[in-house]
């Protein structure tokens, strides 16, 4: 009796999952499971530090990395593969999706490192290194080192081996950006203790309040001038500065050597 029972209740339960059947939604939270399958739910951060946190980055760096991925610029085979028939306006899609997730961080783990280390790699960071024309990750990075929208990541919330892995990526050129390519520029000129420093003290770093990406200063648009009115007279310029490139001061008249 009781197997007939089980029976009864187990064709029941069949007959009423055909007749029920999951329905698929089709939003951007259930395409992107793949994504969130390594890089943790809602994107933030897989467990073992290797998958980096995405959500809240700006997107523009988001999109800018897929494409990386797909045209061969940054090497992952499981990435390339999910994008390579992705079309950009998709890219685009998917980028802005996980750039508005906004989700607290975890606190940083201790760095295990003399405290002299994690100064040098503090004054790296914020001050740079003049002598060895090295400019501060803060000059691009922004002064809370949480990013600049759109396209300037964030550097803190960061496991120490992703930053390491990363930063060794750029000096041997296993990772690349379209030209001019500023962080494999500034990377190399950085030495491996200071480099070392530099993602010591950045992986330990508490993170401040806010932790959005700061927005690009905008270009003041043009006055408008009245009919009938004189413009007003020109400002005089000020001294040109010595030209910017990638962060590096250069001396005069070297801004466009290459």
């Amino acid at each position: 009796m009781r197997g007939l029972l089980f029976s009864f209740l187990l064709l029941c339960g069949t007959a009423a999952a055909r007749a029920a059947p999951i329905v698929f939604q089709d939003t951007l939270a259930q395409r992107t499971i793949a994504c969130t399958a390594c890089h943790g739910h809602e994107g933030r951060a897989g467990p073992d530090g290797y998958y980096p946190r995405i959500a809240g980055k700006p997107a523009g760096y988001l999109y800018n990395q897929l494409l990386n991925f797909r045209e061969g610029r940054r090497h992952y085979g499981l990435m390339a593969g999910l994008l390579e028939t992705l079309s950009d306006s998709y890219l685009d899609e998917i980028a802005h999706y996980f750039s508005a997730i906004d989700v607290p961080y975890p606190p940083p783990q201790p760095a295990n490192v003399p405290a002299a280390v994690l100064e040098r790699g503090r004054t790296l960071t914020h001050q740079g290194d003049a002598d060895r024309r090295l400019p501060a990750c803060a000059a691009c990075h922004g002064t809370a080192l949480t990013g600049v929208a759109p396209n300037i990541p964030g550097l803190l919330g960061l496991p120490r081996d992703y930053l390491n892995a990363q930063l060794g990526a750029w000096r041997t050129g296993q990772r690349r950006s379209v030209a001019p390519d500023c962080m494999a520029e500034v990377v190399r000129r950085l030495s491996p203790d200071d480099l070392s420093a530099v993602t010591a003290f950045l992986s330990s770093e508490a993170l401040p309040a806010n932790t959005h990406p700061v927005s690009a200063e905008p270009v003041a648009p043009a006055p408008n001038r009245r009919k009938g009115r004189k413009a007003a007279p020109a400002p005089t310029p000020a001294p040109a500065a010595p030209p910017l490139r990638c962060g590096v001061l250069l001396p005069p008249g070297a801004g466009s050597a290459r």
